[in-house]
């Protein structure tokens, strides 16, 4: 039997692929699929050229989430006549000459923006410089359009419209219009808080006409500080502002500066994560990793801190050109970027002491707030539940007592009878029950009120003290406050004294990729200074040879593999530090004051002071508050006094 007989063919002999050069309108189109990704992609193009122009207000126009219009108007310096047709040419860019491709300190330097838009969707660009007349260029589909006269004060607007109708099948990758609306609402914000100073409002105008503003933030004065917390209010709110500590922090030619939230002001994702270098918004890995060490030993590990940070590096020692997008960017010093974020948020963590976030307070109210404003209505002259009630009492005038002409002491007794409590019921009721409460009493300490904790005036169920202030109340947790006072003074000591390791008596020997076990080697310093120390063992293998003590006995492998993928997904790994740090936790919680333990006035207000003088006393190993604080005011509004 041969291969005749099996109806096989044989196969034919390949040809040789032809290589061809693409045309001008697919090389566009391929770029476009770099660049563009989603309307939001192209309005941060544009949007970013607009900032580059030199532009103080910026409008950014949507209809239908991008898919059908985005325009951009901008007050910049603008172009001419000669300058537009030359825009829309690929790698024609006004930002770099192409000498130095490290020395960029513009969003924009690829030149590829504008020509892949005009390629993919329909695109129309107004334009007047100083000194020149008006002019508009069209561009459909990557045919360019005769140059045109137009009427424009100054400024550029740039209009696309009918975006991937030129690529179809880019369409149908696209998502709803409401998370295309979103995209693009991020997209603005991000760039609004990397320029404070610049002015920046985003419509809606699906369905035609003035549409609706999603989203307005006026331009700042002041210094950058002032700009800045001013523009954050406006993008992430009141809250975020008002719990945000500045950071300030330089070194070896790195400046980062911005804000961080306070441990307690904590979310339940990283969406409040917020990266710049040298004014570009980045997701780097290596940044994210950098700022979650530095809240390592404040949050636990379904919290996630806020922050808006920039990172201020000569250019050169920065590559930005790494990611079509420009998303993500190279330090040639990444240890250094890692070191200043997490230095920087720790001193200002450490400066900021015992304070905690006022959302502990605000929260603290809503949960004591009346629910149902007209449950309790009876009369016809009650507020209705429209009407937010006063549940003041009406106090009476003088005239309003019955005072006999000539009072004795039993009438006067028996007038005032009525504003006093049953003191048989009351009696009774305390018969019947334990106190739960310990008022202490003695002398006032005016001293004592004015400090930020306040004086001692009450325990609550032998666990929480009730301190008064001049402004209102403090409720502390005893024993998480303890417990964190324990634990910094722990970790102070291990700072001090270095982590004590334990040899093993035989060395755990551990297989590992060549690689993996380089990675590991290049880290020995590191994990040698936490107890923990190994050596090459040949090949991809190394030998565990100490462990830290504290830890008692160790799975050595299953640690090492923890730190190796921890270094795979965020750069950097604290499983080692977060085992010792849990230990003193634990430590810290067995030796601190218990719950129902009762406690004098002198222990109480020595509590309060060593809180106010530890750092990070103000929540507790595992991020949560230590203490409530309510303002004389907001007790008031909770009684209807105001």
């Amino acid at each position: 039997m041969n291969s005749t007989d099996l109806n096989i063919s044989q196969p034919a002999t390949p040809q040789r692929p032809v290589i061809r050069q693409l045309d001008e309108g697919a090389i566009n189109r391929i770029a476009a699929g770099e660049v563009v990704e989603r309307p939001a992609s192209a309005v941060k193009e544009l949007v970013e050229n607009a900032i580059d122009a030199g532009a103080r207000r910026i409008t950014v126009d949507y209809a239908d989430g991008g898919k059908t219009l985005i325009r951009i108007t901008d007050d910049g310096c603008g172009m001419t006549g000669d300058d537009l047709p030359l825009a829309l040419s690929r790698h024609a860019t006004s930002k770099i000459d192409g000498s130095d491709l490290l020395d960029i300190h513009t969003f924009g330097f690829r030149g590829e923006a504008l020509p892949s838009l005009g390629a993919v969707g329909r695109l129309k660009i107004t334009s007047r410089a100083e000194g020149h007349d008006g002019v508009t260029l069209s561009v459909s589909g990557g045919h360019i359009e005769p140059l045109k006269p137009a009427a424009l004060t100054k400024g550029t607007v740039v209009e696309l419209r009918d975006l991937f109708f030129a690529t179809p099948a880019r369409l149908k990758f696209l998502r709803t219009d409401r998370a295309e609306a979103q995209a693009i609402s991020d997209v603005v914000k991000r760039l609004a808080m990397a320029e404070p100073f610049v002015g920046f409002t985003l419509r809606d105008v699906s369905g035609g006409g003035e549409g609706r503003v999603t989203f307005r933030a006026d331009p700042q004065s002041g210094d950058m500080f002032d700009a800045l917390h001013g523009r954050l209010a406006t993008v992430l709110g009141k809250e975020f502002a008002e719990n945000a500590l500045a950071i300030d922090s330089e070194r070896e030619g790195l400046h980062l500066t911005g804000y961080a939230a306070l441990p307690t002001y904590s979310r339940g994702s990283s969406v409040q994560q917020f990266l710049f270098v040298n004014g570009r918004p980045v997701r780097d890995k290596l940044l994210l990793g950098a700022l979650r060490a530095a809240y390592f030993d404040f949050l636990s590990r379904d919290r996630h801190p806020a922050a808006c940070l920039f990172i201020d590096v000569e250019p050169h020692r920065v590559d930005v050109n790494v990611h079509p997008a420009k998303s993500e960017v190279r330090f040639r010093e990444p240890t250094q970027a890692r070191s200043l974020i997490v230095s920087g948020l720790r001193r200002a963590l450490t400066e900021a002491g015992h304070r905690a976030s006022t959302t502990v307070a605000q929260e603290t109210l809503g949960a004591m707030r009346p629910q149902g404003a007209g449950a309790i209505s009876n009369s016809a002259d009650q507020p209705t539940d429209e009407t937010p009630r006063i549940y003041q009492m009406d106090r009476r005038g003088p005239s309003g007592y019955s005072m006999p002409p000539r009072p004795s002491n039993d009438s006067v007794q028996s007038s005032y009878q009525w504003q006093a409590p049953n003191h048989t019921e009351v009696r009774g009721f305390a018969e019947m029950s334990s106190p739960s409460a310990r008022v202490e009493e003695g002398a006032e300490n005016p001293v004592a009120e004015a400090l930020p904790l306040g004086a001692a005036r009450a325990q609550v169920h032998e666990n929480y003290i009730i301190a008064q202030t001049q402004s209102g109340i403090v409720i502390v947790d005893q024993h998480a406050a303890h417990e964190r006072l324990v634990y910094e003074k722990l970790k102070k000591l291990m700072a001090e004294n270095g982590v004590a390791s334990q040899a093993l008596l035989i060395p755990e020997v551990i297989e590992l990729g060549a690689n993996d076990a380089q990675v590991l080697l290049d880290l020995a310093d590191d994990l040698a200074g936490l107890g923990l120390v190994i050596e090459a063992f040949g090949g991809g293998a190394i030998a565990v040879r100490e462990t830290p003590a504290i830890l008692g006995r160790v799975d050595a492998k299953a640690m090492i593999m923890d730190v190796l993928d921890e270094l795979a997904d965020l750069g950097d790994s604290q499983t080692v530090q977060a085992r010792i740090e849990a230990v003193l936790s634990r430590v810290a919680c067995h030796g601190s004051i218990r719950s129902g333990r009762w406690m004098r006035g002198e222990e109480m207000n020595a509590l309060l002071r060593e809180m106010e003088s530890t750092p990070h006393s103000g929540q507790c190993n595992h991020g949560r508050p230590t203490y409530v604080e309510l303002k004389l005011s907001d007790i008031e509004r909770l009684f209807g006094r105001t």
